[in-house]
């Protein structure tokens, strides 16, 4: 019973390292080196990586979630999936809810609902939080 807990915690840690790492400039600056172009490969593919991450893991804890009981809502009724069933649902809604506004055919219930508010916010942010470091970036390349 501990043990489902205990993982939900450990992928929330990974989520917000890879946030705080990615906003104060140590793991992706020191390994992709940005480049003066409008359109970077380096850029995309770690805005791309970021993405999967966060998909993964709220699929994970969304799975999680379900497995304690908390589970998500498929077209308005409860269903029981098997396990391989439960982590393609949790991953598809992550995918969908961080993605876009979502299409309503899955809603969480309970707490995952304030759980895929704040993946949605992630979801809205996480570009112009890209385009901001971008141009923090170009701005300090430009003083030195």
């Amino acid at each position: 019973m501990v043990i489902p807990w205990l993982v939900m915690i450990g992928i929330c840690l990974i989520v917000i390292k890879s946030f705080f790492d990615f906003f104060h400039g140590k793991s992706f600056a020191q390994v992709l080196e940005m480049k003066e172009s409008r359109f970077s490969i380096e850029i995309f593919m770690a805005l791309l990586i970021i993405y999967i991450i966060l998909m993964f893991g709220y699929g994970m804890i969304y799975f999680i979630l379900s497995i304690e009981g908390i589970v998500l809502v498929e077209n308005g009724e409860l269903r029981q999936v098997s396990i391989i069933g439960s982590i393609i649902h949790s991953v598809y809604f992550s995918g969908v809810t961080l993605l876009s506004v979502g299409y309503g055919d899955i809603t969480p219930v309970g707490i995952g609902r304030f759980i895929a508010l704040t993946q949605a916010l992630i979801g809205y942010i996480l570009p112009a939080a890209f385009v901001v470091r971008v141009l923090q970036s170009r701005d300090r390349s430009r003083d030195i």
